[in-house]
């Protein structure tokens, strides 16, 4: 009788390793079902929402980069170009160890490229300026 149950759950067992197998090597379900013909890899290169439910997603397919906007009710074509050739990664400088790393160059923007901005010290002294003449007027 023990026998008889030991050689039963390894059958169960071995069928369940083969069935695994099978799936995560693509033999089931939608991957079985595009052999024979030429299936499309989409592959989404990024993703941004914009309020809501509403989103831009960024989509290379076939060979070709679509930009589209995705919202509850539809799916909309906004741009669509050939898929730009990959960047050829470059390598990091390396450096000797127990170098101490330089600080990167901080570059300062000048008054005229911050003007308007909340980091201009002119748009600071005009918002005190008219809080001034508020208090006074």
């Amino acid at each position: 009788m023990a026998l008889r149950v030991a050689v039963s759950l390894g059958v169960v067992l071995a069928l369940m390793w083969v069935l695994h197998r099978r799936a995560t090597k693509g033999g089931f379900g939608a991957a079985a079902k595009g052999r024979g013909r030429r299936s499309a890899a989409v592959e989404v290169v990024g993703r941004q929402g914009i309020g809501g439910k509403a989103s831009v997603v960024v989509v290379d397919v076939e060979g070709e980069r679509l930009v589209l906007g995705v919202s509850e009710q539809s799916v909309s074509l906004l741009r669509s170009s050939p898929t730009p050739a990959p960047e050829p990664a470059t390598p990091l400088p390396m450096r000797p160890r127990g170098s101490a790393r330089r600080p990167d160059r901080t570059v300062v923007p000048t008054a005229q490229q911050l003007q308007g901005s909340v980091l201009s010290a002119d748009t600071w002294r005009q918002a005190a300026a008219a809080l001034r003449s508020r208090r006074a007027g």
